[in-house]
């Protein structure tokens, strides 16, 4: 039922997110905007936010048990696929990138730059200047955004249940949203501790699921490199395990100048294809282990 319910909610989530519904990041926002009176002198506490990650952690988990081991067990089922809806997923990204690949087939950077800047980090925002680096920003994006709306989330779903999806996006937007800076860089460390383990495993599907050669000659040594960031490791992974130099742009531009007005929306559509096809291979994977009994 749990592979059932995964994979039921994870077609749902990408068909709202097509047409850019149900967005959490709104609601997620406005909770956060609760806090932001504080005492002076106490900007960079962080007790708050995890008190209110962890109430409502138990408050799930409770619920989630009582339905269980009620007559309404079938219940617990809809509050699984609830949750995984609700949590999961980012909107407005899709036109967002339709709009982005073709300013840049037109050589309309600053277009292409408009249609992105809002997704994109502050920090990345004005540092994009050149159309390698906007490129770079905009593909490192997407695949942290999917990692941790998608992967990260459904990596603790099947260890953990609803309970730890409702942990982990929280932290995640306490880390994005919680009013006081120094408390969202203390947030951060909360994210890098839950992502590391499902960051690795997600890397490693990227071997698996795109150039496995290319991967085992550059991508699997950053596995066991403890130095780099839950970004950097995603990015040296996908880099290696993608051809035609989907996230070089400097080398492609080098070998395929004539080819250069198309980059950007062939870059992320490679992009795109490598996390569909990892998600395939975490499906076939929880597939597996509800066969062999490991899951129910």
């Amino acid at each position: 039922m749990q592979l059932l319910i995964l994979i039921l909610a994870y077609g749902v989530r990408r068909n709202l997110d097509a047409h850019s519904r149900l967005d959490a990041e709104y609601a997620l926002r406005r909770l956060m905007a609760l806090f932001a009176r504080v005492p002076a002198g106490q900007e960079s506490r962080v007790w708050p936010g995890l008190l209110l990650t962890g109430v409502l952690v138990v408050a799930v988990w409770l619920l989630d048990r009582s339905l269980q081991t009620s007559d309404w067990s079938a219940f617990s089922h809809v509050l699984h696929f609830l949750v995984l809806v609700t949590l999961m997923g980012f909107t407005g990204w899709k036109d967002r990138l339709a709009a982005y690949g073709d300013a840049w087939q037109r050589g309309d950077m600053h277009a292409a730059w408009y249609h992105v800047k809002d997704g994109l980090a502050a920090a990345q925002r004005g540092s994009a200047t050149e159309p390698e680096q906007l490129h770079l920003a905009v593909a490192h994006r997407l695949i942290m955004l999917v990692f941790e709306r998608y992967f990260c989330l459904i990596f603790w779903y099947v260890l953990a249940g609803p309970a730890a999806v409702v942990g982990i996006r929280l932290l995640i937007s306490l880390r994005d949203h919680w009013p006081q800076e120094s408390a969202r860089r203390r947030y951060a460390v909360w994210v890098m501790v839950v992502s590391w383990l499902p960051a690795r495993v997600l890397a490693l599907t990227f071997g698996l699921a795109g150039d496995l050669a290319g991967w085992l000659q550059k991508g699997r040594r950053s596995l066991l490199n403890l130095g780099l960031s839950i970004q950097e490791l995603l990015e040296r992974a996908a880099s290696s395990a993608l051809t035609g130099y989907a996230l070089e742009p400097g080398e492609f531009v080098r070998r395929h100048p004539d080819d250069w007005p198309q980059f950007g929306a062939q870059s992320l559509a490679a992009v795109r294809d490598l996390l569909n096809r990892s998600m395939l291979v975490w499906i076939s994977l929880v597939a597996l282990l509800v066969i062999t009994g490991t899951l129910w």
